[in-house]
């Protein structure tokens, strides 16, 4: 039996595990390394679906561990983040005295867990998200949301920590992100089905303002280009 057939699915653990450490260290308020693994978990995700095309050896069973990989590390990580972002923001720090099931709206965080969860269910069953995307894929939500305290970790812009540091505003995020998950948003792939000019424009340009927004302004550029490429999918039809 080829051994390629196994290269997906290793690709695809490997995903899992690296969001298993990211849940780790964000529960662990080490935000820095959970959007690391994070980051690593999504390259992963990216290669098993690549090599699964590649060796033509894509599967029922690869798609939904795809999905319950992405579950982890593209939704349970991000819904953890919040949670910290909003404590952080109240002046209340991780620790046991805040693990009470008292109402708070720092629970409200862990919502867009549950919209990632539902995003990928629709996700398995949408025939339409062959090509294309409807709605926010998980992974460009979760880099969005772990961008927040890279943001505030690394950034000196004073304005955009005011900005990340108020829990309305967070709350307002958190409610955004899960209704660009599941909204009826048509968005483009940036799978290259060849590298002609002609066929990937868009997609040229959108990775040339990528570099050029992450070159000046580092951390801030990655939620402008995530705002930026669902403009870009609503305004520039194909």
């Amino acid at each position: 039996m080829s051994i390629a057939k196994y290269i997906p699915n290793t690709f695809t653990l490997a995903n899992l595990f690296s969001g298993c450490l990211g849940v780790l260290f964000a529960v662990n308020d080490r935000m820095e390394y959970a959007a690391l693994f994070v980051a690593l978990g999504i390259f992963c995700d990216f290669f098993d679906g690549f090599f699964a095309r590649k060796f033509n050896v894509a599967s029922d069973v690869g798609l939904q561990l795809d999905s319950l990989a992405d579950m982890v590390t593209s939704g349970l990580v991000p819904g953890i983040v919040m949670y910290q972002l909003l404590n952080q923001a109240s002046g209340l720090p991780w620790g046991e005295e805040q693990l009470s099931y008292a109402p708070s709206f720092r629970w409200f965080g862990l919502a867009i867990t549950l919209a990632s969860a539902y995003r990928l269910a629709k996700f398995n069953v949408d025939e339409r998200q062959t090509s294309s995307f409807i709605g926010l894929p998980t992974p460009a939500n979760a880099i969005f949301i772990l961008s927040i305290p890279l943001i505030l970790i690394f950034e000196e812009y004073a304005f955009a920590k005011a900005l990340f540091s108020n829990p309305y505003v967070l709350l307002a995020i958190t409610a955004l992100s899960c209704f660009l998950l599941n909204a009826e948003l048509p968005l483009f792939a940036l799978k290259f089905k060849n590298f002609s000019w002609k066929d990937n424009i868009k997609r040229y340009v959108f990775l040339v303002l990528c570099i050029i927004l992450l070159i000046t302004l580092k951390y801030l550029a990655i939620p402008l280009i995530i705002m930026g490429y669902i403009l870009m999918s609503l305004l520039w039809k194909d």
